[in-house]
């Protein structure tokens, strides 16, 4: 695609701003499909099958009670869907980088910044594979009743591409041109740049616009306060936080019926 001009990208602010304001809802979006593309495998199966109790591997009570939201069958039925991912590939029962790029990507090879993400801050350990404890710590993050707080610090990581406790320009510039490269679209540096200052201005957009000129304090980063008073004053920020079907994962993906020991 041709590079735009600073013209024509005001004419079709729309289009590019819409992508260019919802920086992180590609990161959120993959967190969303690592349970839909993995649900829809089961879903696809022509009836119900009834499943043995999990094995006792885990204690199931102890990860739902300090996970703070789910109930032990929700972490039974998503011990399901991990055991899915994590056997796609290999055989060792945990979910390498591979498998969900596979899952979500259909692909085991390519490089995507948003899966890349999405699977580091998985990687709590950083061990290089997601263990199940680590899954169910994090999917909490987006449970309906997850604290505002745990929110908003999760989202604060996601911007922080190099772990440094800021979120800086270069890294949010990171992302915006790996949004373009998705939809072809070549700008120029100096676009870039631009984007980053006058992003606040779209506010007919669907979503709060990220900018720089609005969160910093003239240091061209973004510190962590900094980010909860941006976010508290722009809250649609944290809209795709939320995946209301965790809070009744067993209801909302029907095709999870097995056998269990635990009555709730």
């Amino acid at each position: 695609m041709d590079h735009l001009t600073t013209d024509s990208l005001r004419s079709s602010s729309m289009t590019v701003g819409e992508r260019l304001c919802a920086v992180f809802i590609p990161i959120i979006a993959i967190v969303e499909a690592l349970i839909c593309v993995v649900a829809d495998c089961f879903d696809q199966r022509p009836f119900l099958v009834r499943r043995a109790p999990p094995p006792k591997t885990f204690d199931f009570a102890r990860l739902a009670h300090d996970s703070r939201c789910f109930t032990v069958n929700e972490v039974e039925a998503l011990y399901e869907l991990y055991k899915k991912l994590g056997n796609s590939i290999t055989t060792d029962g945990l979910i390498h980088k591979e498998e969900l790029r596979l899952a979500l990507l259909d692909t085991v090879t390519g490089e995507n910044i948003f899966l890349d993400r999405v699977f580091d801050l998985f990687d709590e350990k950083k061990k290089g594979v997601i263990g199940f404890e680590e899954f169910i710590h994090v999917l909490c993050v987006f449970h309906p009743c997850a604290p505002l707080d745990d929110k908003i610090e999760f989202a604060f990581r996601l911007h922080d591409l190099r772990r440094t406790g800021f979120i800086e320009r270069k890294e949010v510039k990171q992302m915006v041109i790996a949004i373009l490269r998705e939809s072809d679209i070549m700008l120029s540096d100096d676009l870039l740049e631009a984007i980053l200052d006058m992003a606040c201005h779209l506010r007919s957009l669907t979503y709060p616009c990220f900018t720089f000129a609005e969160a910093v304090n003239g240091d061209d980063k973004i510190n962590r306060e900094e980010w909860k008073d941006f976010v508290m004053r722009h809250p649609n920020l944290l809209k795709n936080m939320t995946l209301p079907y965790l809070k009744e994962i067993t209801t909302a993906f029907p095709s999870f019926v097995f056998n269990t020991e635990v009555e709730e």
